[in-house]
């Protein structure tokens, strides 16, 4: 006979992974864009309690965008391998916990935007709409990854705008928005941050492809067919140039070039394993993971290279 407190930890450890804390890789490689934008826009040394605000807050957006991914997909889920386990496809939770779970994440995620200036609370109420739409994509959109990459593309303006546009004007009844505050280098970091997400994620679209032909979905894996290792690694390259453009830009010193040749090495084996003839299906989520490791090793040029 199970006990109430036995209960209670076994219902928050489903919660967990709900909110897919049990694995961690997903939700390091939403904050890594979001830390870059933060230590490039403060020049190295950003506030300790916006780099708080910026980790608790993608834990909580990425928690909720989640949820909502698998309240949409509770019945396809099932049908699927890797997703048959999850809390609300083997029906361990209701939908009503899931709904409560969701809100409350874009509750906590919203407290948190308040710490930030208008410009940038503005910006994550902006992501909502298409963290929600992401999910649906997948049923009519031919490249849903895409809608993810806007996504992860919202951190990066998020995050530096939470730097450089603090104390500028924003009224929408006067129409008074200091675009001005958002140099260029955001955008080369926004674009990089939606190819290299386009990149990762369409490689972690590869391993479930036969899963969802079955139930009807779509993903960039099966858009681009066989040609999808190809358009990994022009994603991949084409990040590595708008990085480097990013660095020529902000006048980087050698830790960023160094980490930057050290990601280019790496891609260019990735995109090397996805070119094989057979590629083992233990390649794909291994080659995500990978993607974790080199954000964190960009991480590290950018901090060393202002």
């Amino acid at each position: 006979m199970t006990t109430p407190a036995a209960n209670f930890w076994q219902t928050t450890g489903i919660i967990f992974r709900l909110l897919r804390w049990d694995k961690p890789a997903g939700r390091l490689i939403l904050m890594i864009p979001a830390l870059w934008a933060v230590f490039l826009a403060a020049e190295g040394n950003p506030p300790p309690g916006l780099i708080g605000v910026i980790v608790l807050g993608t834990l909580a957006t990425s928690g909720a965008g989640c949820v909502v991914n698998d309240l949409w997909d509770r019945d396809i889920d099932p049908l699927v391998e890797r997703t048959k386990h999850r809390p609300l496809a083997d029906r361990s939770l209701s939908i009503v916990t899931g709904i409560i779970v969701g809100l409350i994440s874009l509750i906590c995620a919203a407290g948190l935007a308040l710490y930030l200036n208008p410009l940038t609370f503005w910006l994550c109420v902006a992501a909502v709409p298409v963290i929600l739409f992401y999910p649906s994509a997948k049923r009519f959109f031919p490249v849903p990854q895409l809608v993810l990459s806007i996504a992860w593309g919202f951190a990066v303006l998020i995050s530096w705008t939470a730097v450089s546009c603090n104390g500028s004007s924003f009224s929408f009844r006067a129409g008074l928005v200091n675009f001005t505050c958002i140099p260029s280098a955001t955008w080369w970091l926004w674009g990089a941050t939606i190819l290299w997400t386009l990149g990762f994620d369409t490689v972690y679209a590869m391993s479930d492809r036969e899963d969802d032909l079955k139930v009807g979905i779509n993903s960039s894996a099966i858009f681009f067919g066989k040609y999808a290792a190809i358009a990994v690694g022009l994603c991949f390259a084409a990040t590595a140039g708008l990085l480097a453009q990013l660095g020529w830009v902000l006048n980087l010193h050698i830790g960023f070039w160094i980490s930057l040749g050290v990601a280019i090495v790496l891609w260019g084996w990735q995109f090397y394993r996805l070119s094989r003839p057979v590629v083992p299906a233990p390649v794909y989520p291994a080659i995500f993971r990978q993607n974790v490791w080199i954000g964190f090793i960009l991480l590290v040029g950018i901090i060393s290279g202002q």
